[in-house]
């Protein structure tokens, strides 16, 4: 598990209530986290790696696994 993926699942486990480890590679839309926790996360991940991403722009990332490769790419 890269630096990325375990920070990210340090932020679900902190804010999220999902009552079981993030699976990397479901789709989000299949998590059962609300639409409100799922933009409050995403706020957490743009605050936390400075991504400068709108809430619409959340959308592309359909899996975790998308999200921590767009962070990795950055880096």
């Amino acid at each position: 598990m890269s630096s990325t993926e375990d920070r990210i699942k340090q932020i679900i486990n902190d804010n999220l209530d999902l009552d079981r480890e993030p699976n990397f590679d479901a789709k989000l839309v299949d998590s059962g986290v609300s639409s409100v926790d799922c933009v409050s996360f995403f706020k957490l991940v743009n605050d936390e790696y400075s991504l400068g991403l709108v809430a619409e722009q959340c959308r592309q990332f359909e899996t975790l696994r998308d999200l921590v490769s767009f962070i990795d790419a950055r880096g």
